[in-house]
């Protein structure tokens, strides 16, 4: 930050951490432990820009991901606008998946469209439920996203507020509850 920067109250957002996926394997582990089950699915959430610049990354990617027979890519695109990047891999590699969305985040990064992303998610299933561990890539943190098993676009604060405390020593847990984005339409839920 400059000191023009500084006198006019302009701030730059921290850079995310986005080492701290390699945490979620642990943390997968300690939800398997009480009956959440790792899809072999997650997913990395942006805002698509205007132009080839963006698109040539993503591209990059997902040829990147592809290189491994075991994992499939697929850009979709949900009804808020959002950019779906999603990533599939056997359900026993959560390693693998985790490395894959953290290449796409640092790729992304790297080429200067961090402003357009919004999370990165992996998903579980719990009772016959699909649910996700959400990674905010502005904050560096990661909350629990349970939608209501009726089908109505309601939350399981009860299960999203276990999950927590279940993995809450294993990954950074984003203690603001009103940065925990309801993410409906996500891929995998």
């Amino acid at each position: 930050m400059g000191f023009l920067d500084g006198l006019l109250g302009r701030s730059k957002p921290p850079k995310a951490n986005l080492d701290v996926l390699f945490s979620v394997p642990q943390a997968a582990l300690t939800l398997q432990a009480e009956g959440f089950a790792f899809t072999g699915q997650g997913a990395v959430c942006f805002r698509d820009g205007e132009g080839r610049a963006d698109d040539e990354v993503i591209a990059s990617a997902q040829e990147m991901i592809r290189t491994d027979p075991t994992a499939s890519v697929e850009l979709n695109h949900d009804e808020f606008g959002f950019s779906w990047l999603e990533v599939a891999r056997p359900s026993g590699d959560v390693a693998g998946l985790v490395t894959d969305l953290h290449a796409v985040n640092s790729t992304m990064a790297d080429q200067g469209f961090d402003t357009a992303m919004l999370c990165s998610t992996v998903v579980f299933e719990h009772e016959g439920h699909r649910l996700a561990l959400v990674y905010l890539f502005k904050r560096g943190t990661f909350y629990p996203f349970v939608p209501d098993p009726s089908g109505a676009r309601r939350r399981d604060n009860p299960t999203e507020l276990r999950m927590r405390a279940l993995i809450e020593k294993d990954v950074p847990i984003e203690p603001d509850l009103g940065r925990w984005l309801a993410i409906w339409g996500a891929p995998g839920l």
